[in-house]
């Protein structure tokens, strides 16, 4: 049976953590897996998630299926974070995914489905996780362009270039907040922009919402998904917790479908139902539960809203320290951009062989295209490590 197989490209995200964890060097530096970090390099548990989870042991009476759609009262929670009283509730239907990107293997699924081998428009970069998403739920991948290398910020020209051209067939791709890899994020001018043309064309929105608090704060990040569900009929969000609740492991997400009224929306629910059940026939709930707990408690919800805006803010600072050491240091604005940008990482715009010289060299792990997780610099050795930036791109 197994003769016919080929082995199959293993994600350099996860070569890259094994290389890193083989690493005997003790002054290695991690900026390559996109976990938060603390101070002390750990991806901590959440305060207001410990409180939850201790309440829900102390509560809790079974272990049973909660259905097919998962934890509805999760489900609510989220749609109200992210969507606020952006539309009717009425054409909202929803199902919980194993974590975001479950929430994406059952959107795209659904959309394969209402258009077979239909084109499937993706920023260039992105996450690389979006493209076999795509191609394995029976769509056809195309991309936008979006980082301008030169500037290291958003190329919003080649973007609507291409955005102002799509059809009534036509999906598009959009990044919520915090892009991923580069960190380079659209302004509320050109959402509005963005919002408009997708109002015009007709072209259909999924929005990949992995991100929600890491930008700018809560409401700030969510301002781009809101413009854009409010200019259209029909549209689809996929939301992660694992970051800002910090739920790596729990796969914890929802998938969010928008419909043109109750009745449209009642049959795209029964399609998201359909993936789940022929594929995991149940989502994972204890990571929903936790996030449940914490958004209905007005003090639980307060902690966390706190520790998101204490994480927010460290990422923030680090990227102003970095770059002004490098400015320090090389009298030069080249690295300025890490600044400019927002949520966990930047795309740093290096070769290849300078990130493979830094790997072997100086023990400074990042992904093969440059980019940096912000949360894992060392606030610490952040001298040193602008001192090992400049003498490999020298």
């Amino acid at each position: 049976m197994f003769e016919t197989l080929k082995k199959a490209t293993l994600d350099k995200i996860f070569v890259l953590m094994a290389e890193y964890a083989a690493d005997p060097r003790t002054g290695k530096i991690d900026l390559g897996v996109g976990v938060y970090k603390d101070d002390k390099n750990i991806t901590p548990v959440m305060r207001a998630v410990r409180k939850a989870e201790q309440r829900i042991l102390d509560s809790a009476t079974t272990k049973t299926y909660k259905g097919v759609v998962g934890n509805k009262e999760f489900s609510s929670a989220i749609v109200d974070l992210a969507l606020g009283n952006t539309i009717d509730k009425t054409r909202i239907r929803t199902v919980n995914g194993a974590g975001g990107t479950g929430a994406l293997m059952i959107l795209m699924h659904v959309l394969g489905r209402a258009r077979p081998k239909g084109r499937i428009f993706i920023s260039d970069p992105t996450w690389p996780n979006h493209i076999p998403l795509a191609e394995n739920a029976n769509l056809e991948v195309h991309y936008y362009p979006y980082f301008d290398a030169a500037t290291r910020g958003v190329n919003f020209a080649g973007m609507m270039e291409v955005i102002d051209g799509l059809t009534a067939d036509d999906i598009v791709l959009l990044h919520g907040c915090c892009h991923n890899p580069t960190g380079a994020n659209l302004s509320r001018t050109q959402w509005d922009a963005v919002a408009a043309s997708l109002q015009r064309t007709g072209a259909f929105p999924l929005i990949d919402l992995a991100y929600l608090g890491f930008g700018d704060g809560l409401e700030e990040d969510a301002y781009g998904l809101r413009k854009v569900v409010a200019a259209v009929p029909e549209a689809m969000v996929a939301f992660s917790a694992s970051k800002n609740f910090g739920l790596y492991r729990e796969r914890a997400g929802v998938a969010i479908a928008i419909a043109r009224d109750s009745e449209s929306a009642d049959v795209v629910s029964s399609q998201m139902q359909n993936v789940i059940r022929g594929t995991i026939s149940q989502t994972p709930d204890h990571g929903a539960e936790i996030v449940r707990v914490i958004l209905e408690d007005k003090d639980l919800r307060a902690e966390w809203e706190a520790e998101l805006t204490e994480m927010r803010e460290r990422m923030g600072r680090l990227r102003v320290k970095l770059s002004a050491a490098i400015r320090q240091k090389s009298n030069s604005k080249d690295f300025d951009f890490i600044a400019e940008h927002s949520g966990m990482f930047s795309l740093l715009g290096l070769p290849g062989e300078v990130v493979q010289k830094l790997k072997t060299e100086d023990a400074v792990y990042m992904i093969n295209d440059s980019r940096i997780n912000v949360a894992g610099i060392p606030e610490n050795r952040v001298d040193e490590l602008a001192d090992k930036l400049l003498a490999a791109v020298r």
